[in-house]
């Protein structure tokens, strides 16, 4: 059952665009309870934060600006370094290079298709998986832009703003026909508790939640996203997708896990802290009082 939550009001949106930005810049604190509400249409509360959400959010403000090591997992660069740190080097994508600026990379070496991403933010990237895609002129305009924006002032989440924004290149992985599924897997302080799956991206893009065991998750279903009509199948090496996980999240109070999992091959994507700024509207309200039993932030609660 959706969400009535999810009907967009276009009077409350337009007076919440013309304020958004000079709130933003006076008091992120406020811009983040407003949007909190906003979104979810309910009352934010930090001091003694219940819902999944409301943790997430508490988190955002006070806990992850402050924490060298998820700034670190949070940039394209960085948490490439701390896989292999923890052993993990065989399921990073290969990379072509990391640019200062976009005019450094030399378009006559790169190998296509490949995926161009920003170092710094979330969804600055562009996918070249043919050679007549490569539009040079237009990628030079858009990550020019994106290298001069900071990401985490504009969406209010500060640990982004502590990454130095560079462009970096990964090889394309899977077939070009058609994007690679992705497994999202949320672990709380330390442990897989649960995943939605994403296919069919870029067509007919359909989401599949999942308790940790595959038991389907339906609660959960967010921001009016549709799910499969026949649910994907769970991986062979599905308990080693978990592994990387478990070691992957251990030192972090909330981190959702992004695997491929091509022809048996798991390739990481990345590591996600804030997903969706913590602003999700699920089709059961009970959800995200079931993802805020299993987040325990008490040691972190000071505010």
């Amino acid at each position: 059952m959706s969400n009535p939550n999810l009907k967009d009001n276009k009077t409350k949106r337009f007076f919440g665009e013309m304020f958004r930005r000079p709130i933003r810049l006076l008091s992120p604190t406020l811009y983040v309870k407003m949007q909190y509400r906003y979104i979810t249409h309910h009352k934010l509360y930090l001091k003694k934060p219940v819902r999944y959400t409301e943790k997430l959010q508490y988190l955002r403000l006070y806990v992850y600006p402050k924490d060298p090591l998820v700034i670190k997992c949070a940039s394209r660069d960085g948490v490439r370094e701390y896989l292999k740190e923890q052993g993990l080097e065989k399921i990073l994508i290969p990379i072509q290079g990391i640019y200062q600026n976009f005019d450094e990379i030399d378009f006559n070496k790169i190998q296509i298709p490949c995926v161009i991403k920003c170092t710094h933010a979330s969804s600055y990237n562009a996918i070249i998986r043919q050679k007549e895609e490569l539009n040079i002129g237009l990628l030079r305009s858009k990550f020019q832009k994106y290298l001069k924006t900071n990401y985490g002032k504009k969406t209010v989440e500060p640990h982004y703003s502590k990454i130095k924004p560079q462009i970096i290149i990964e090889d394309y992985v899977g077939d070009i026909a058609s994007l690679p599924v992705e497994y999202k897997i949320h672990c709380f302080n330390g442990i897989p508790k649960s995943l939605y799956v994403v296919s069919n991206r870029g067509v007919d893009i359909r989401y599949d939640n999942f308790y940790i065991d595959w038991t389907p998750f339906k609660e959960s279903q967010f921001n009016g996203w549709k799910a499969s009509e026949t649910l994907p199948n769970r991986p062979t090496n599905f308990n080693e997708m978990i592994k990387i996980a478990t070691i992957l999240a251990k030192p972090f109070p909330f981190v959702r896990v992004d695997l491929y999992n091509i022809n048996g091959q798991i390739y990481f994507s990345e590591l996600t802290f804030t997903p969706a700024k913590g602003t999700l509207i699920f089709d059961e309200d009970q959800a995200d009082f079931i993802m805020g039993e299993w987040l325990d932030i008490n040691k972190y609660l000071k505010h």
